[in-house]
């Protein structure tokens, strides 16, 4: 992003300028310049899993009428690509944040959101047709959502990473119980 032109955002807490091609908006912003703790970003695991979540919530919400067809299908293709990785770099909140996870969880519903105007047509920033709060995040809540995504990417990285990693080890090991103890796979 190149950081030196600015669009203006707009929030329930007033105006913000955000960077032109950043596809967050002025939540993720304020959350930018307000906590920069650390300078360590969520992990590609948490990302891909928050993704999921609003993939997920996006179909139920059409299932159930609270998201038109299309609205639904733009929120979904977007997510899937958070999901492989493709927006990672507009990911910046601080993996130390406050709260329970609000400022990461509307950083997904304005990334999606503003991608998913641009697909249908509007421009960054217009939080039209597809709202961050009102589409992407329709009946969910960051006490949900973040801790969803936690529990998907720890399932994720136990099948993909541990399990394989352990059974390398026992292979390795062998019988010798003195390398391994009484661990066992399920």
């Amino acid at each position: 992003m190149s950081g030196k032109e600015f669009r203006t955002e707009t929030d329930s807490m007033g105006e913000l300028k955000v960077p032109k091609d950043a596809l967050w908006g002025a939540q993720t912003q304020r959350a930018v310049e307000n906590f920069p703790i650390s300078g360590i970003a969520l992990p590609r695991q948490f990302i891909a899993a928050l993704g999921l979540v609003k993939w997920a919530a996006a179909g139920a919400n059409s299932e159930l009428g609270l998201l038109t067809p299309d609205k639904a299908s733009a929120i979904q293709k977007v997510a899937m690509a958070v999901v492989e990785g493709k927006y990672d770099a507009h990911f910046p909140i601080d993996v130390f944040q406050t709260g329970s996870g609000t400022s990461s969880n509307m950083n997904a519903n304005e990334v999606i959101s503003n991608r998913a105007n641009e697909m249908l047509g509007s421009a960054l920033g217009s939080q039209a047709p597809v709202h961050p709060n009102d589409h992407c995040n329709r009946s969910q809540s960051s006490n949900d959502t973040f801790p969803s995504a936690m529990n998907i990417a720890a399932a994720e990285e136990i099948t993909k990473s541990l399990i394989p990693a352990l059974s390398r080890l026992l292979d390795r090991a062998g019988n010798d119980r003195r390398v391994v103890g009484e661990a066992k796979l399920l």
